[in-house]
């Protein structure tokens, strides 16, 4: 059952409703670990491995946060952040990437990202760009 977050977040929900973070990943070691994670900081979360497959779920407007990587096959992560913002669609993204590129990382966070994390990060950085992101909007 999805969840929400109240305080700051776009997408509402009532009091005893946890946040709902979506991961979206090809990596299958991604999928299988970080929602384990963000279950232990006292979220809830759902998976997704293709950002065709989150945009197809229904999921988006009880997403509290995203998080997304940048290169996966079909549709992007960039490109589901543009196609988020051209259904109006405000969820704040946090970036995954196991790519270290300061240029990309500079631009997504110029398009909107609230954070961005380089593979392999540490759990206290995740937590930090998590309580940043549920604040954000």
């Amino acid at each position: 059952m999805p969840h929400s977050f109240i305080m700051g977040c776009p997408n509402g929900g009532n009091r005893n409703e946890r946040p709902l973070l979506s991961v979206v990943d090809d990596d299958q070691s991604v999928r299988e670990s970080l929602p384990d994670l963000i279950r232990e900081f006292g979220f809830a979360a759902q998976v997704f491995s293709s950002a065709e497959d989150f945009l197809s779920s229904g999921s988006i407007q009880e997403t509290s946060c995203l998080i997304l990587d940048i290169d996966m096959p079909g549709v992007s992560g960039p490109e589901l952040q543009q196609e988020l913002k051209r259904r109006g669609q405000e969820i704040p993204i946090i970036f995954i990437t196991g790519q270290r590129d300061e240029t990309i990382r500079a631009l997504m966070l110029e398009q909107g990202a609230v954070g961005f994390l380089f593979k392999p990060f540490s759990d206290a950085d995740l937590l930090a760009a998590i309580k940043t992101a549920l604040t954000a909007f």
